[in-house]
């Protein structure tokens, strides 16, 4: 591919997909097209971007145009992982010759590029870049690459367009053998979604204690953020404080005590002090764990 201006089209246009879309855009990548399974979707991103760039004139495609799809360098398919397979299988029969050095890149953290065979085989060099960020929005996402990881794995030529598109974005990236991307984006759902739920059943609790929705929402976000931060300075075991940090057996009793009566709580809170016991090791840690072991409720003496 030219180092000048690669043209892209986007196979799938949700958040990630229309967030990488309008990030690369700005940074002088040309959108070609916009694909998704209903045509309406891919005109909302195509508005989108045109709300930031009035110069840029990318088609919106259904599904069923993929032979309009125009002539493109990459293709970035940003679709639900369950989906990959079958759209490289879609475009491989639509576009049955791959131009020459053309890459096609999937954004599946838990997949890895041998879901785009059927594209390598029509002369596509594949691969796959996980950007380990959380969207949530497209038209604030676009900001949130710079300065985030991408994971990727994949054909040498594959590779060498991952990290081209990582340092544009102002981002960093790594690679992974391919075997290792279910464990690798296991990891990144306990560090972001599973964050997201245990953030929500903290929200829940709070409200149990009269605070409304937004009310323990403010108050709780403040202690995220400077966990964070902790985290961001400190290994993990330096990083935490609180109970299980000092051991202090009575305050476990009692958490263990209020939450009986909820069970998804209770063997949620068993579980993760197990694991936070392991990093504090404080000297009440037999004790402690003896506590969160018991399957009955424990009362205070």
């Amino acid at each position: 591919m030219k180092r000048e201006r690669w043209r892209i089209s986007v196979i799938g246009a949700g958040r990630l997909g229309t967030a990488m879309a309008l990030a690369l855009a700005a940074r002088g990548y040309q959108i070609e097209a916009f694909v998704t399974r209903r045509k309406g979707h891919a005109e909302r991103a195509r508005r989108l971007l045109r709300e930031r760039d009035p110069a840029a004139n990318p088609r919106a495609l259904s599904a069923a145009q993929l032979t309009e799809l125009p002539a493109c360098d990459l293709l970035l398919i940003a679709t639900p992982d369950d989906e990959i397979k079958e759209v490289a299988r879609s475009l491989a029969s639509a576009l049955p010759s791959g131009p020459s050095g053309g890459v096609a890149l999937h954004t599946s953290g838990a997949l890895s590029s041998e879901e785009l065979r059927p594209l390598r085989e029509a002369g596509w060099r594949v691969g796959s870049l996980h950007p380990l960020v959380s969207i949530s929005d497209a038209r604030s996402g676009a900001g949130r690459f710079a300065g985030a990881f991408f994971c990727l794995e994949g054909e040498r030529s594959a590779l060498k367009a991952g990290r081209r598109i990582a340092h544009d974005l102002g981002g960093f990236a790594f690679s992974i053998p391919p075997e290792k991307k279910a464990l690798y984006h296991a990891a990144a759902v306990i560090a972001s979604g599973h964050t997201a739920a245990l953030f929500s059943l903290a929200l829940e609790l709070f409200q149990r204690c009269g605070l409304r929705h937004k009310e323990a929402q403010r108050a709780l976000i403040p202690l995220l953020r400077s966990t964070v931060e902790n985290l961001s300075a400190k290994l993990p075991a330096r990083a935490m404080t609180g109970t299980f940090a000092r051991g202090d057996v009575e305050t476990v009793k009692r958490h263990l005590a209020v939450l009986s009566a909820q069970p998804e709580a209770l063997e949620i809170y068993r579980l993760l002090g197990l694991r936070a016991l392991r990093l504090a090791a404080p000297s009440a840690r037999e004790e402690i764990e003896s506590l969160l072991r018991l399957k009955g409720k424990v009362r205070r003496k």
